[in-house]
């Protein structure tokens, strides 16, 4: 079977081509054009310039996806279709309509969260199930208990700021630029250790959600106490951003190991852009590990941690069967 793939949730282009055979994907193209360079002036992704860009590439990166493959040989087509930025999303699902249409291929709507979940697979045949899952990106983090492969319970969820949006308003603060979670990973790697010392939101509730603007606003009132020199010493930038960074990920960490204590699970999946995160994933592993000596964790490659169309062939290869509802865009789309 061979799959084309298409998101265009935020601000990046992605179409890809898999062939999947026994559940096993191979990638045999896999194409992005990221925008990440023109919305970095408006500290983050500006709609309308997305959508008119994803206009633009759209056409340009199917046809480089596409080369060599005779569209007939397609066994079907899926589209994102939420959650994202609705005018961005309606590109990607008018395309894919017009494909599906001009070639007769059958269309598979495609979660953008089950996709960064189902991402794994790319990686791995077989992954263990039940598993409690960490969507963590952008503009979500979610705690989600899965079943099996459409299955899915969301145990908890951010209230405020996601994780993502953390970083990018910590970065904005500390006048680093956007996207903010890989600066301030790489800053943060430059550090020894940090004198300053931040909350950690909620970590001790008994429930599964999460809060980070709270923890924004304190770097906020701190950047704001220090002098003018203090501030903008490298010293000091250094400091904070291992101090944020490992404020997060303790967050992260132990509210997702102990939905697994809790639930009696032993297998451990991450998604999303800030699972590409180098520290966060090596102390997942380490801690992981200490907590539940027998369990399995599974992150995808990094390439597949941010948006791509190869999770999207994914998860379009596992909905084939789910019955098609309505094709429209939906913003606020959940799992």
């Amino acid at each position: 079977m061979k799959i084309l793939s298409i998101d265009t949730s935020c601000d990046d282009t992605c179409v890809a081509l898999l062939q999947v055979k026994k559940n096993n994907f191979k990638i045999l193209s896999n194409v992005i054009s990221s925008q990440v360079k023109l919305h970095a002036k408006y500290g983050g992704v500006y709609p309308s310039l997305a959508k008119r860009e994803h206009q633009k590439n759209l056409p340009l990166v199917f046809k480089k996806v596409i080369k060599g493959c005779d569209m007939s040989k397609v066994d079907l087509i899926g589209v994102t279709v939420g959650p994202g930025l609705e005018p961005c999303l309606w590109q990607g699902i008018n395309f894919a309509q017009n494909l599906a249409r001009q070639f007769k291929k059958p269309l598979i709507l495609v979660n953008h969260l089950e996709a960064h979940i189902l991402g794994n697979w790319l990686d791995n045949r077989k992954i263990f199930l039940p598993a409690i899952c960490l969507v963590v990106s952008g503009g979500h983090t979610q705690l989600i208990l899965m079943d099996r492969i459409g299955k899915y319970r969301v145990l908890g969820e951010t209230r405020d700021d996601a994780a993502g949006e953390c970083f990018d308003k910590v970065a904005r603060i500390l006048g680093l630029g956007y996207p903010g979670g890989p600066i301030i990973s790489k800053i943060a790697a430059t550090a020894k250790k940090s004198k300053i010392v931040l909350p950690r939101p909620m970590i001790s509730q008994k429930n599964y959600d999460f809060s980070f603007s709270g923890l924004k606003t304190a770097v906020l009132y701190k950047y704001r106490s220090q002098s003018a020199k203090t501030r903008k010493s490298k010293k000091y930038i250094q400091e904070m951003c291992l101090e944020v960074q490992q404020a997060i990920i303790d967050v992260l960490i132990k509210k997702t190991i102990k939905a697994a204590k809790d639930y009696h699970i032993k297998s451990i999946v991450l998604g999303g852009g800030v699972a590409a995160n180098e520290e966060l994933r090596k102390q997942f592993k380490k801690k992981a590990k200490e907590a539940i000596p027998d369990s399995k964790l599974y992150i995808p490659d990094f390439k597949f941690c941010t948006d791509n169309a190869a999770m999207i062939g994914v998860a379009a290869f596992f909905a084939r069967s789910r019955k098609t509802k309505e094709i429209k865009a939906n913003a606020n789309l959940k799992i």
